[in-house]
């Protein structure tokens, strides 16, 4: 240190650090010791290495034998949505049983008799025979106020009858183009929606104000932040949404990176486009970029709605018509990505069977053909099902593989709403990770939050174990699959900050990058690291700055 520099804020000493700084395995160059000053790194390697960036004011962490590494990128989350969701009835933490849920709505319901609508969020598919819950059971508790209930994955929702009466859906209302009404045998509505179908009901909810955007997205953020996250790609942000985001930074309360997402919207054309540059140009403020536009192509598989080459199977494994639904014309789809491509938009698709996958790389391919090479960074997310010969395609068009590896494991949603309706031989390769790391593809990790739990450690156990760590005696799920530590590490840190347009400043641990760090409260990577699912954050620094901090941190 020269006389005209002044010490580090802060030194952390003496525990693992994963710089996550090489192109293979998790570090470069063993280190212990990381030093900041304003809100940079400004040292790199042993205690003696960062000894002399201290002074009498520098902050001491011993790390004592914990690890450091780059804070967490969530590529693929819903913050507004899911801090919405914990301010409103969420049942995502309950028991999968309808018993458990229709207990929270009840009580809920009877907490404030004046709402006008019980609105919540977080039932499993699997609770429920087919899937799919009826209107008879919500109605038993609550008769007489219209409830919209919508599923853990985002694609189906649960209504009583008030609610179907109030959005006018009867046992002549005509299927969505881009969804369906789910009947009973009378052909009567039953009480669940898919995909497109819910918006019937949705449009007929009580507005959200931008106040309760700003609450929910608070909660979320600090939510996120306990689980050593410092960036995210907000992957479904409406223009009130983007309000919420820009007041929120504007209060100064916005400490995370978001990149928010452009929903685009199905219903209408490439007329949006010019709507979307100047929503881009005015949600960029501080921390927020909104440089993102969002196509979902297509559903889920358990609902049948995710669109496939290969047809579903019936209840008895027998070939159907059915291949799913495709949200958007593939030839409209390659125009506007084309048109984003040009216009300087990144495109994150939704697409999880395999047809959306082809439909999203031949949009891709189109642009690039029109377009030449450009820094949008598109990337596909879910990414379920992929062809075997679409898997090279990704690295030869610049395509990174946005995963979320929660869900590669055996579970109720998985064993008996998935795999009976595919093709043996198809059910055989769902979430090829490594397939995809095998032919270069980058990857990039994300949770889909509230979907399935931001808990990154969590996710990255998944992604080498493939067993979920609710159970972790089940039997792997398609082991050739599995990613190994270092690469799952990389998705959540490296990968992610490339699709966030982050990783010249973040994702890894490098001299004048910014100090965006996370500290857990084990070694990892030592024989006694137990299952990493149960590792927790004590520690989140945003260039420098504790945006959590656990009180065991200094308890060593």
């Amino acid at each position: 240190m020269t006389h005209l520099e002044r010490p580090a804020d802060l030194v952390l000493t003496g525990g693992r650090v994963l710089t996550m700084d090489a192109d293979q395995g998790a570090t470069s160059e063993p280190a212990d010791s990381v030093a900041v000053r304003a809100g940079r790194i400004v040292a790199v390697g042993s205690v003696a290495d960062v000894e002399r960036q201290v002074g009498p004011r520098t902050r001491r962490i011993d790390l004592a034998g914990r690890t450091l590494l780059p804070a967490f990128q969530d590529a693929h989350v819903h913050p507004v949505m899911a801090g919405i969701s914990l301010t409103r009835c969420p049942l995502h933490d309950l028991p999968v049983d309808p018993a458990a849920y229709l207990q929270a709505i009840r009580a809920y319901a009877e907490a404030d008799r004046n709402r006008a609508w019980l609105v919540g969020d977080g039932w499993a598919m699997s609770a429920f025979p087919g899937g799919t819950p009826t209107r008879q059971d919500l109605d038993l508790v609550v008769p007489d106020r219209p409830a919209f209930f919508v599923n853990r994955d985002g694609h189906g929702a649960w209504v009583n009858s008030r609610a179907l009466e109030i959005a006018g859906i009867d046992r002549d209302s005509v299927d969505p183009r881009d969804g369906r009404i789910e009947r009973d045998a009378r052909g009567e509505p039953s009480g669940t929606l898919h995909e497109g179908a819910m918006e019937i009901v949705r449009r007929c909810l009580p507005p959200t104000t931008i106040e309760d955007l700003v609450r929910g997205l608070a909660l979320a953020q600090a939510y996120l932040q306990r689980f050593g996250i410092s960036a995210w790609q907000d992957a479904w942000v409406t223009a009130a949404d983007l309000a919420a985001y820009r007041l929120f930074a504007q209060r100064g309360e916005l400490t995370g990176r978001a990149i928010a997402c452009h929903w685009w919207d199905r219903e209408r054309g490439p007329e949006q486009i010019e709507e979307l540059v100047e929503r881009r140009r005015t949600g960029t403020l501080g921390r927020l970029r909104a440089t993102t536009v969002k196509i979902m192509l297509d559903g889920v598989v358990e609902n049948r709605t995710a669109a496939l080459l290969e047809p579903y199977l019936d209840d008895l494994g027998r070939s159907t018509t059915n291949h799913g639904i495709a949200f958007v014309d593939p030839n409209l789809l390659k125009d506007h990505v084309t048109r984003l491509d040009a216009d300087g938009f990144q495109v994150h698709f939704h697409a999880l069977g395999d047809r959306a996958v082809r439909q999203a790389l031949d949009a891709i391919e189109a642009a690039r053909e029109r377009n030449g090479p450009s820094a949008g960074r598109h990337h596909l997310a879910h990414l379920q099902l992929v062809d075997p010969a679409d898997i090279a395609r990704f690295a030869g068009l610049g395509v990174t593989a946005n995963i979320q590896p929660y869900w590669a494991c055996h579970d109720a949603q998985m064993d008996e709403l998935t795999i009976p309706f595919l093709a043996p031989e198809r059910a055989a390769r769902q979430y090829p990770f490594r397939s995809l790391q095998e032919s270069g593809v980058r990857l990039a990790g994300g949770s889909d939050w509230s979907v399935s739990t931001p808990n990154v450690m969590a996710e990255i156990e998944v992604a080498i174990s493939r067993i979920s760590p609710e159970d972790r005696t089940a039997e792997a799920f398609l082991p050739g699959e599995a990613l190994d530590l270092p690469a799952a590490l990389r998705a959540f840190t490296r990968g992610s900050a490339w699709v966030n347009h982050l990783d010249e400043v973040s994702g890894s641990i490098a001299l004048g990058k910014l100090a965006d760090l996370a500290v857990l409260d084990r070694d990892i990577l030592g024989p006694e690291a137990g299952p990493l699912g149960e590792t927790r954050v004590l520690l989140t620094l945003i260039e420098g700055a504790a945006v959590f901090e656990d009180p065991a941190l200094e308890r060593g």
